[in-house]
């Protein structure tokens, strides 16, 4: 149930937040931004639900939700792998280490980067899949979705990972632990 619960509001985060990339330069700080703004919502998650594998399944259903919608299979095989890789981060920390919590949302966050790594491993599905936005906007994205340019997309995912897991450190200790949610 938590995990369901928990997996709705990111859902809803990282839908609200992927309106910005509807123009294509913004598309690329998507995972940065989403990772800051999605930051409490996974940490909070992370310190209620302490147990082996939860990480992962909280974090296979929106990839595999979106894949239903229409992505391709590419954005849950990537998912899989860096999730599987931050599951396994936050175990080492057996669950409740904020810095391996920490590095584990920095981790976990790059899986929304393997939606702009469709333009390059499944590029014409992808194409296909976009191509409701115009042409313009694909011509934009085949321009801009190198992999020079994911690089830094990734790094940014990183970073804003490491921020929203600050940005949640914060609100956990100010108002979750103090109302006794955590």
């Amino acid at each position: 149930m938590t995990i369901g619960v928990f997996a709705v509001i990111y859902l809803v985060i990282m839908f609200s937040v992927g309106m910005i990339g509807v123009i294509p330069i913004l598309f690329m700080v998507y995972p940065t931004i989403l990772g800051i703004v999605s930051g409490t919502v996974v940490m909070l998650f992370m310190a209620k639900v302490q147990k082996p594998w939860a990480l992962l399944i909280f974090g296979m259903l929106t990839p595999i939700f979106m894949m239903v919608e229409g992505h391709t299979y590419i954005l849950v095989l990537h998912a899989f792998v860096v999730i599987l890789i931050a599951e396994l981060i936050r175990r080492a920390g057996n669950y409740n280490s904020f810095k391996y919590n920490m590095l584990s949302f920095a981790i976990f966050n790059t899986w929304i980067c393997g939606s702009l790594m469709q333009m390059l491993w499944a590029r014409e599905k992808y194409i296909e899949m976009t191509m409701m936005m115009g042409n313009e906007y694909v011509e934009a994205l085949e321009r801009l979705v190198t992999y020079p340019h994911m690089a830094l997309v990734y790094i940014g995912a990183i970073l804003g990972g490491l921020i929203g897991a600050n940005i949640g450190r914060i609100l956990l200790k100010k108002h979750f632990i103090k109302a006794g949610i955590v």
